[in-house]
């Protein structure tokens, strides 16, 4: 058996063959690289149509070096929160507004929810820019779409025809009841979204077909059944072993996440959720609750490019005479707030800076101001579970940087915390959900 899993993610687009052990196979792995545009008015999009060209290139270059032959399941991790509208064919009539968008605000015309603590409760949301509840009515005012649908959505519904959306997909848009697992009325009243103009659900057992042009396309996919998207940060979780109350998976890719998966069938109360973490869907089973960042390998990202750091060794060296917690202080919101945070774009700062102070103390601050923040909102999530609980660390920031790795280990001590190495943890992760494996992958 063999295992195509896509990560449909916010900085490139990859696709690899796993065995039926969910092991990559060698050399199969295709990548490409993805343009954010941002922008000073808190602009943060994809260009749909360029993204699923990207995606095509993947699959063109797997299938070229013949690792797409006797694939038999396609399982897909998806960036959370993504919108975009399309016209009644499905043609986008404007950019992919990923969750680094910070533009949409709620109308302050609008009371908001009737119960906000109600509202959080069903939704694991708030009435905030980073959701559809929001983010509708600020693109409706510029934009005639007859609906809406995420990235998710979009690609794979040009290759597989119109696609419901993934229980997972629709947790991250705000708009969906956690436990009915069924459109909130209240949350689509605030979206201001009318029947028709928001995707269908996915039931449990979905599954889906290439298109006939794409089947001849991709020969080795043609008798493949595409599952539902799950949400990165849920694929993560299980990617890293975290599929319990007993671990915590502490995720930094392009942004940075905390969070806790639980058992949560359809139906079933929730447990409490504290008002300042979110809670989202893994799939018709589970939950994940947590916050998450706009900072984490961006922040190394813009000081590579603006601080002439050293690299390589040289880098691992002058970090290494930095101790865990030190470096310039700094407020690491230079992207502003994930939810319920409500900082704009621009709200990052250094403090302290003096004319010996060097590049590289400013990166470890940077670092270590993520790890703070990551440290204080564990806490909370402890809090819901009365026992410490165990991290791992996983995503391509912190695997590049053992600095980084030992300023966690400091700042969540004395909790045990190790590191998940597989820089696939979200692919891994969707494709044992897609194969009914979840609770196994803590073993």
């Amino acid at each position: 058996m063999k295992i195509l899993a896509l990560d449909l993610g916010t900085s490139s687009v990859r696709g690899l063959v796993l065995d039926e052990r969910t092991v990559p196979l060698p050399g199969a792995l295709a990548r490409r690289k993805m343009r954010l545009a941002v922008g000073d008015d808190g602009a943060g999009t994809l260009d749909g149509p360029g993204y699923l060209a990207c995606l095509v290139e993947c699959l063109d270059e797997l299938a070229a070096a013949g690792h797409l032959r006797d694939v038999t399941l396609v399982a897909i991790s998806a960036q959370w929160h993504s919108v975009l509208p399309v016209d009644a064919a499905g043609t986008p009539l404007g950019p992919v507004l990923t969750w680094l968008d910070t533009r949409p605000e709620p109308s302050d015309d609008h009371p908001g929810p009737a119960d906000p603590d109600a509202f959080h409760q069903r939704t694991g949301t708030w009435w905030h820019r980073c959701y559809w509840s929001a983010r509708l009515p600020w693109l409706r005012a510029r934009v005639p779409a007859a609906r809406f649908v995420g990235l998710a959505e979009y690609v794979l519904g040009a290759l597989l025809g119109t696609v419901p959306m993934s229980v997972s997909q629709a947790s991250g848009t705000g708009l969906l009841d956690l436990r009915t697992l069924d459109w909130d009325a209240e949350a689509c009243e605030l979206a201001g979204v009318r029947a028709g103009e928001l995707p269908a659900l996915a039931p449990p057992d979905w599954r889906g077909r290439l298109l006939p042009e794409f089947a001849r396309r991709w020969p080795g996919l043609a008798g493949a059944a595409w599952t539902a998207p799950i949400g990165d940060g849920a694929a993560s979780n299980v990617g890293s072993g975290c599929v319990d109350a007993r671990r915590a998976a502490v995720t930094v890719g392009t942004s940075s996440a905390v969070r806790l998966l639980q058992p949560a069938p359809a139906g079933a109360p929730l447990p409490p959720l504290p008002q300042r973490l979110w809670r989202y869907r893994v799939d018709h089973d589970h939950v994940v609750t947590g916050a998450a960042y706009s900072s984490g390998g961006n922040l190394f990202a813009w000081a590579n490019r603006e601080l002439r750091l050293p690299s390589g060794a040289e880098l691992d060296a002058a970090l290494a005479e930095v101790p865990p917690d030190g470096g310039v202080p700094a407020d690491p919101r230079f992207g502003g707030d994930r939810p319920p945070g409500r900082a704009p774009a621009g709200s990052g700062r250094l403090d302290g800076l003096s004319l010996s102070t060097s590049a590289v103390e400013i990166l470890a601050g940077l670092m270590a101001g993520v790890c703070a923040r990551v440290a204080d909102d564990l806490a909370v999530i402890e809090s819901t579970v009365a026992h410490p609980v165990e991290v791992v660390l996983g995503g391509g920031a912190v695997t590049a940087s053992a600095w980084w790795r030992g300023a966690f280990a400091a700042a969540l001590a004395p909790r045990s915390v190790r590191h998940q190495p597989n820089p696939e943890i979200g692919a891994t992760g969707a494709a044992l959900v897609a194969l009914g494996r979840t609770a196994g992958a803590g073993a």
